[in-house]
């Protein structure tokens, strides 16, 4: 097809800070992957990025057009600006016939007709969560964003409903497009998950894994907690946090130094894929006690991997898991060390959520959700 019939699609990844932004990032990159991976001859995509976009994600840069904005993403209110003022003016030049947003808002100054991801509505329904300002902006935006885009992307049915519920977002704007799961493959190099355990003094020890950066509402005090019962009766066994350190670092780490949990609680800070490929197939279970998740896609991470999950009962984590995982109250410490303790005892139970967890995932596939994604581009208002 001849570029003067393609539809230019421009996509706002100004907001995107690599390695600050949690599950969005792995959801936007691995998305956008797919959608190159389809080859559309009918659409044309244009990334608009931040400074560090290009660096950490060269991969995505060289499989589309891009066009790096004057700013580094580290400033919201900078990035906020750029918004309005230079990806305003530059989708204009670049001929767009409509640009995705894909942090969740819109700015408020707009030349292009827009699509919104919508990952959640958590900064509204848990208000407490956030710091004044950033709180108090998205509070504001975010509602006037969902009802000025042409269509909002959701990624769960439970995000959905939030924002119909909540903003009164008309259902009939709304399309869903779920995470996705590559399949890992049976094979991994065993030389280098030994060197992998020892490095973080894992070598006979079963563990715990819960992979998130140290946000409130990702509830790591409360795993701490309820795994210091579990150890008084299982020294042998470790709990695993992968993730890098976010607004409540302090407090999780002084929680596991109340409990005397230092040499039991290993702290990895962020780890490549690979790496947390390994610890996945390694670990006894996964944690995952969030208080507040519009997707959960480690979920399909763990289950892809043979990994069974005990995961805490809030937003989307059910529609994810389905029967592939024990649910528990987030906030119910007991509950939590007797869900994790009798699956570390049970072996057979813990082979039924794997065998259930290889089902369920062939539900959740990238090229799926990539071309969800892409006929919502060629949709017209």
């Amino acid at each position: 097809m001849t570029g003067s019939l393609r539809r230019r699609v421009g996509v706002n990844l100004l907001w995107l800070v690599p390695g600050e932004v949690g599950g969005s990032e792995e959801y936007t990159v691995r998305l956008l992957s797919a959608l190159a991976d389809l080859g559309a001859d009918d659409v044309e995509v244009i990334l608009y990025v931040n400074k560090r976009f290009s660096s950490a994600h060269p991969e995505i840069v060289s499989r589309f057009t891009t066009v790096v904005a004057p700013v580094s993403g580290s400033s919201r209110v900078l990035r906020v600006i750029a918004e309005s003022s230079w990806l305003a003016i530059r989708s204009r030049v670049d001929r767009c016939a409509l640009v995705h947003h894909a942090g969740g808002t819109m700015p408020a100054v707009r030349s292009i007709p827009g699509v919104l991801t919508l990952h959640d509505l958590q900064p509204l329904a848990n208000p407490e969560r956030f710091g004044l300002i950033k709180g108090s902006y998205i509070r504001f935006i975010a509602p006037r964003s969902l009802r000025r885009a042409e269509f909002v992307v959701c990624l769960s049915r439970y995000v959905a409903n939030d924002a119909i519920d909540r903003v009164g977002l008309p259902a009939e704007r709304i399309r869903i497009v779920p995470c996705g799961i590559a399949d890992p493959g049976a094979a991994f190099d065993a030389q280098r998950l030994r060197e992998l355990l020892s490095r973080l003094d894992l070598e006979n020890h079963p563990f715990i894994i819960y992979p998130a950066i140290t946000y409130a509402h990702k509830n790591h005090a409360t795993l701490v907690a309820a795994f210091a019962r579990i150890a008084e009766r299982h020294d042998e066994l470790r709990l695993v946090f992968t993730g890098g350190a976010g607004s409540s670092d302090s407090v999780v780490q002084s929680t596991i130094e109340a409990y005397g949990l230092e040499s039991k609680v290993i702290r990895t800070g962020r780890v490549p894929e690979s790496d947390l490929d390994l610890l996945f197939r390694t670990a006894t279970m996964m944690a995952f006690p969030s208080l507040y998740e519009g997707f959960g896609l480690p979920l399909l991470e763990a289950m892809s991997r043979g990994c069974p999950i005990v995961a805490s009962d809030a937003g989307a984590l059910a529609e994810v898991a389905g029967d592939a995982a024990e649910f528990v109250n987030p906030i119910d410490v007991a509950g939590w060390a007797t869900a994790l303790g009798a699956l570390f005892e049970d072996p057979a139970r813990r082979t039924v959520l794997v065998r259930r967890g290889f089902d369920r995932v062939t539900h959740f596939a990238w090229s799926v959700s990539a071309q969800s994604l892409l006929s919502v581009y060629r949709e017209n208002r």
